[in-house]
């Protein structure tokens, strides 16, 4: 059993869940637990949840995919939170997307019966645990990429052998990018090669990630040529599957997936899936940006209440201040994602005062060690050893993996829910 991290400070009361990472925790075990923040009845540092913020984008992204009329299946990678996933699944989202065989296992352990794994599906050992999800609940759906013929003729081999059919998804794919077929001379092989194996493999649909591309109009060129594929493909009778499945969108670019994959007509039944993970926690990073072009463009985001909202902080002590323009905060590399950019401050609360307040805007984090971040101050600013002070992220999905139990705040700084992630 993985290790569990402590940091939130709750090793009595939550003792007994924290030492079961098999099940989610009961209500009697995380609800309303009550513990205060500001109070210091958690220990710092600890990564903490915004309650009014994850049901705005929990919301937001409801209605942006109802206006196009598309589903959503969620990235889960960027939580790996069964506990979000359930949120997800009840505001209606057709599945959830996962990366790997083993997320896919923790996924299903906690009642997600749809899984879309963005991924190939690769090794004797990851197609042993997809084939006994599949033999263990009829009802639970998986599907997986393929890009060759020599995984389409693994997974037949292994399948076939399991009396087993699996659902795949051809991928395309761009020069210089990811996964993917490149061109129509591979795409031929691929599907001659499920062509091989008709009741091991079915043809579900088509995916791509547009993602690896920088430029709008690249973008819409995969898009345009991915509805074409998947039309040509249906006309020929090679889909398994109605609806067919027809898959794109990362976080940054789903409004223009959105609007070329909405308008698509293949003569059959089709779902469109997207598959954004990062919207529910947002950030002010790498995401805030891609959400002020959405914002600035798309005429259905326009017509909506404010956008996505940053839902994940980072709360800290001020440990040292051992130089007027220097403070030492007590947080580091294993505690908050640094890969998109460090960690930017964003309020701070002085133990007994009346509430937090905003940093100054000149504040910046310089750099961090394992346990440790460099904050960039001017000499004289009010700045306390013992101070709190929570910090917004770039890229939540590599602050979630850092953590195993994230507190659940309302407006007031009080626990309200606990969070386990299934890294």
């Amino acid at each position: 059993m993985r290790e569990t991290k402590y940091q939130t400070g709750m090793i009595d009361p939550l003792n007994k869940a924290m030492g079961r990472l098999d099940a989610p925790l009961t209500p009697s075990e995380a609800g309303q637990p009550g513990w205060r923040l500001l109070a210091e009845e958690l220990s710092l540092p600890a990564a903490v949840l915004y309650e009014d913020r994850l049901t705005h984008n929990l919301q937001w992204m409801r209605n942006f995919m109802g206006a196009y009329g598309v589903q959503l299946a969620p990235h889960g990678k960027t939580t790996m939170a069964p506990k979000l996933f359930a949120r997800q699944l009840a505001e209606g989202a057709w599945g959830i997307t996962l990366a790997t065989a083993h997320q896919t296992a923790a996924a299903a352990a906690h009642g997600v019966k749809r899984v879309l794994m963005a991924n190939q599906l690769v090794g004797r050992r990851n197609m042993e645990i997809v084939a006994d999800l599949l033999a263990a609940d009829p009802s639970f759906e998986f599907f997986s990429l393929v890009d060759s013929a020599a995984l389409v003729d693994q997974l037949g081999a292994f399948f076939d052998a399991r009396g087993q059919t699996l659902q795949v998804l051809l991928e395309l794919g761009v020069e210089g990018g990811r996964t993917g077929v490149r061109d129509a001379a591979q795409q031929a092989d691929v599907l001659d090669a499920l062509s091989r194996w008709p009741n091991a493999l079915k043809l579900a649909g088509v995916e791509i990630y547009e993602g690896v591309l920088q430029q709008e109009a690249d973008i819409r060129e995969l898009l345009q040529r991915t509805v074409a594929v998947t039309r040509e493909l249906a006309a020929a009778g090679r889909f398994g599957r109605s609806p067919v499945v027809m898959s794109g969108a990362g976080s940054a670019w789903y409004d223009v997936v959105a609007e070329e994959f909405a308008r698509t007509d293949i003569g059959m039944p089709i779902d469109i899936v997207l598959r954004p993970g990062c919207y529910l926690t947002h950030d002010v990073g790498v995401y805030r940006a891609a959400q002020e072009r959405i914002l600035a463009s798309n005429p259905v985001a326009q017509k909506m209440r404010e956008g996505l909202l940053p839902a994940l902080q980072l709360w800290a002590y001020v440990q040292s201040i051992p130089e007027p323009n220097r403070a030492i905060i007590g947080m580091g590399k294993r505690d908050a994602a640094f890969d998109a950019g460090m960690p930017i401050p964003a309020q701070m609360y002085r133990p007994g005062a009346a509430g937090p307040v905003a940093t100054p805007a000149r504040w910046k984090v310089t750099g961090m060690m394992d346990q440790h971040a460099y904050l960039e101050i001017e000499a004289g600013d009010d700045i306390r050893v013992g101070d709190m002070i929570a910090f917004d992220i770039s890229h939540p999905c590599l602050t979630f993996d850092k953590w195993r139990h994230i507190p659940v705040l309302d407006s007031q700084f009080q626990v309200i829910d606990i969070v386990q992630t299934f890294f």
